[in-house]
């Protein structure tokens, strides 16, 4: 007998991200990442170019920001030379020089460093054509200072050491926390740190509150047993973009999301739909959130009852009882946010939906989780 394999549905809201990120990275990059089908993808395109067509200013923008980043990107490694081997300018002999560009190509390009360390690019080729390798000590050193920049870089500069270590593990590569650090710092690899945030809750209302199910218990044995919710302030150049989230305390996973210019309890909704569209729908799931209005709402508690969820509520001014909701978004503000230029909303949306569909739910390590990402951890447990 064969069984049917339940069709995902997705909302409007997850389409138009999707197809954001297909037209930067590329359809089949995209279904991958994303783990959907390319024609469904090449469906929703055709129907939004139904809609709407593509403005041709908005991709000659987008070619003048990649060489402006492109200029960056040089003039930094300009700067950035000189900082670390400029004191070999004042060596009589260049061999320390040479030994440099050698030690850094992974770092640096070789015509940079030949321009900054004033020698010639053929010295150099000579100078290593004579048989002055590297000694053994120095080769392993910058081979595992590679392979660490690679992972950092893989991480989008949100790894540290921890993190990595586990990365080159699983690479086959052993190499202590200790080392790893080291190598971060001297090559001048900071990962993105913590920083205050604005508290969004108001709970000043008259609205009926629900009791505290959860009682700060974030385990579950299995998918949608619990599930919490919260929303936060992202600033923009054009004001506030308020985010809502569902999270499958089970794996973590951020399973439903909206966004929105306007804190309302539409916004709350949406993010519970999407959730329960993703979910198949479960009944008597615990759905956990603060005491803040749109949670109190009639739409959202008719939302609750509709589907036959179980609402629960933290009590008034202790966010410990929603502590992963706020873990997420310390997550999510720390590394994907706060050491980026200040964004438009559509960009903020773009940046927000491909941190959580592509890099934190399907492979962002999370330390509860043995190191696995959510995704991975559902379908490792679920075999």
């Amino acid at each position: 007998m064969t069984t049917k394999t339940k069709r995902k549905i997705h909302t409007a809201e997850f389409k138009a991200e999707a197809l954001k990120l297909a037209s930067r990275v590329g359809v089949a990059a995209a279904a991958k990442e994303l783990k959907l089908y390319e024609s469904q993808i090449y469906n929703w395109r055709a129907t939004n170019e139904r809609k709407s067509s593509t403005s041709q200013r908005e991709a000659e923008l987008a070619a003048e920001v990649a060489k402006l980043k492109r200029q960056l990107a040089e003039k930094t490694e300009d700067l950035d030379i000189p900082k670390k081997g400029g004191h070999l300018l004042r060596e009589e002999s260049k061999i320390a020089r040479f030994e440099f560009i050698l030690e850094h190509q992974q770092l640096f390009t070789l015509r940079r460093m030949v321009l900054a360390l004033k020698v010639s690019r053929s010295g150099y080729y000579a100078w290593r054509s004579v048989g002055r390798q590297p000694s053994p000590r120095l080769v392993k050193r910058t081979t595992l200072d590679a392979k660490i920049k690679l992972a950092f870089e893989a991480s989008k500069t949100r790894y540290g050491a921890r993190r990595i270590q586990v990365d080159l593990a699983e690479q086959g590569d052993a190499a202590d926390v200790k080392t790893i650090g080291r190598s971060l710092k001297h090559q001048g690899l900071v990962a993105n740190a913590a920083r205050k945030f604005k508290v969004t809750t108001d709970s000043n209302h008259q609205l009926p509150v629900s009791p505290n199910l959860l009682k700060q218990d974030f385990t579950a044995m299995a998918p949608n047993q619990k599930w919490v919710g919260d929303m936060t302030y992202l600033m923009t150049s054009e004001g506030w973009l308020y985010l809502a989230v569902i999270i499958d305390l089970y794996s973590r996973a951020v399973i439903g999301w909206s966004m929105s210019s306007r804190m309302t309890s539409e916004l709350v909704c949406d993010a519970l739909k999407m959730a329960l569209f993703r979910r198949g729908f479960p009944k008597e799931v615990i759905t956990h959130s603060d005491r803040g209005s749109q949670y109190c709402s009639h739409a959202y508690r008719d939302l609750i009852a509709r589907h036959e969820l179980n609402q629960s509520m933290s009590r008034k001014g202790n966010c410990w009882d929603n502590a992963c909701a706020e873990s997420f978004f310390h997550s999510l503000k720390v590394e994907a946010i706060q050491y980026e230029p200040i964004m438009d909303r559509e960009t903020m949306r773009q940046a927000v939906f491909e941190y959580i569909e592509v890099d934190y739910n399907k492979s962002r390590r999370h330390s509860a989780l043995g190191y696995l990402s959510p995704e991975n951890f559902e379908q490792k447990n679920s075999a």
